[in-house]
C-alpha cells in the first residue's frame, strides 16, 4: 500500500508517528499547503528505511491532487485536512481511480427557512450522492473514519451485533477533564472545526421522523464519563455519526452529544454574535488597501496551536456511545469508550492526546485495508464493516477499550 496523507497539521504528524511503528504499507507521501510543515513531520520520525516523504499540495487544488497521486503511485488517499477541504480531495481519488479516507464528511448548509427543525444539506449528502460512481469505478470511500465519527460508529455496530437484540437509542457521548496550564481558553482540538460543529443546528435521528435539527447546544444532561473523568454536562452538537450510523445500524433514536462546558459554550455563542464564526471573507483595513480575510480564519490564527499544546495539558479525554436497549428479553445500557491520558501519549508519541486519538483510527483501519480484512467499494461509513478485527488491532496498537454496564 502506497499512501498519501493530505494535511500535516496536529493529527496528520500524529498519523506518521503511529504509522511509522507499522510495517502495513510501502511507503507514505505527507503533503501539506505548507512544505516546511510536511517535511517537519517527515524528519521527526526515525526512518530508516525511506517509507516517508514529503511533498507541497494545495487540498483545494484537485488537479494538484491528482498529479501528485500520480508521480508518487499512491492507491489510498488519507484526508487529514479541515472539512472545507473534503470534496476537492474525495473529488481527486474518485478520478485518480483510488481509494479515499477521511475522518470529517462533506460540509452541511442549515435549511433556508427552518435551520432549528429541518435539515438543509446533511453532512456528507455531497459524498453519498456519488456512492454509485465509486461502486462504479471499484474503489472504496471510508467516510468517517477518526475517533468520533469512526470508533464511535464501530462501537455502534458492535454493539448491536453483539450486545443487543433490539436498539432503542445509540448515543455518542465525548468528554474530558483536560486543562491546559497558561491559557484563560484553547481549544484541544481545531476552532475551525468546533465552531463548524458546534453552532451548526444539531441533527437527530428517530426511526418514524428521520432526521431533523434542534437548536445548537439542545438537551443538556449530565454524564458520568469513566477513568476518573467524572460527571460532565453534554449538550446535542452536529456530528457525522447521526448520519452514519442510521445507515447501518437498526437503532430508533441517534444523538451525539458533547461535553463542553457553560465558559465553552458561552465563548462560542460570543462569537456567533460578534460574527467571528463567518467562514465568507471580509474587507479589512490595511497599508494600501483592504484585504479579505475569514473571521473564523482570525479567530483560528489568534488561538493557540492545539497540536503544540500537548506540553501544557493535563488529563484524559473520553470518546464513546452509549447504547439502551433490549437483550434476551430485559433492559439493557451499555457506554463503550476509548480514555487517552495526555501524559501516555505525550511520553509514547510526543503528541497531546486529542489528536493522538484521532490519528489512531485510520490508521487501523489502513491496516485493515492492506491486510483485506475489511473490503469494499463505493461510499461507506465504518459501521459498515466488521468491528471485531478493528478492535482487536486497535488494542494491539496500546490502545486498549472498555465497555461499561449502566
Amino acid at each position: 500500500m502506497r499512501v498519501l496523507l493530505v494535511g500535516a497539521g496536529g493529527v496528520g504528524t500524529a498519523i506518521t508517528r503511529i504509522a511509522a511503528r507499522r510495517t502495513f504499507f510501502e511507503h507514505m507521501v505527507v503533503a501539506d499547503y505548507d512544505y516546511a510543515r510536511a517535511k517537519a513531520a517527515v524528519d521527526h520520525i526515525d526512518d530508516d528505511y525511506g517509507r516517508f516523504s514529503a511533498a507541497q499540495v494545495d487540498a483545494s487544488d484537485q488537479q494538484a491532487v491528482m498529479k501528485l497521486l500520480e508521480s508518487s503511485c499512491c492507491d489510498v488517499l488519507l484526508n487529514a485536512t479541515d472539512p472545507r477541504f473534503v470534496m476537492p480531495l474525495f473529488h481527486a481519488a474518485l478520478q485518480s481511480g483510488v481509494h479515499y479516507v477521511d475522518m470529517a464528511m462533506s460540509l452541511s448548509y442549515p435549511h433556508a427557512e427552518r435551520p432549528y427543525e429541518k435539515c438543509g444539506v446533511k453532512l456528507g449528502d455531497a459524498q453519498f450522492e456519488l456512492a454509485d460512481a465509486w461502486s462504479s469505478a471499484g474503489r472504496l470511500a471510508l467516510v468517517g473514519m477518526g475517533v468520533e465519527p469512526g470508533l464511535s460508529d464501530i462501537f455502534a455496530r458492535y454493539a448491536a451485533d453483539e450486545l443487543f437484540d433490539e436498539i432503542d437509542e445509540v448515543g455518542v457521548r465525548d468528554g474530558a477533564n483536560l486543562t491546559v496550564d497558561g491559557y484563560d481558553f484553547a481549544p484541544s482540538f481545531s476552532i475551525w472545526t468546533t465552531i463548524e460543529e458546534c453552532l451548526n443546528p444539531p441533527v437527530v435521528f428517530e426511526s418514524e421522523r428521520g432526521w431533523f435539527t434542534t437548536e445548537p447546544f439542545s438537551e443538556p444532561e449530565v454524564f458520568e464519563f469513566p477513568e476518573g473523568i467524572g460527571p460532565i454536562e453534554c449538550v446535542n452538537v452536529e456530528h457525522e455519526e447521526v448520519v452514519l450510523i442510521p445507515r447501518w445500524v437498526d437503532a430508533k433514536r441517534v444523538t451525539f452529544k458533547y461535553g463542553l462546558g457553560e465558559e465553552f459554550i458561552e465563548t462560542l455563542k460570543t462569537l456567533r454574535r460578534l460574527g467571528l464564526d463567518r467562514t465568507e471573507p471580509v474587507a479589512v483595513p490595511s497599508e494600501g488597501r483592504p484585504v479579505q480575510v475569514s473571521p473564523r480564519d482570525v479567530v483560528a490564527a489568534c488561538l493557540p496551536n492545539p497540536a503544540a499544546l500537548g506540553d501544557r495539558m493535563h488529563g484524559k479525554t473520553c470518546a464513546g456511545t452509549w447504547v439502551r436497549g433490549v437483550k434476551d428479553g430485559r433492559q439493557r445500557e451499555v457506554y463503550l469508550y476509548h480514555v487517552v491520558d495526555n501524559q501516555w501519549s505525550m511520553s509514547e508519541y510526543h503528541c497531546q492526546a486529542v489528536v493522538w486519538q484521532t490519528a489512531v483510527n485510520p490508521v487501523v483501519a489502513l491496516e485493515l485495508l492492506a491486510s483485506g480484512t475489511w473490503t469494499g467499494i463505493g461510499v461507506m461509513g465504518p459501521e459498515a464493516f466488521d468491528p471485531h478485527p478493528f478492535l482487536a488491532l486497535l488494542t494491539a496498537y496500546g490502545a486498549p477499550w472498555g465497555l461499561r454496564d449502566q
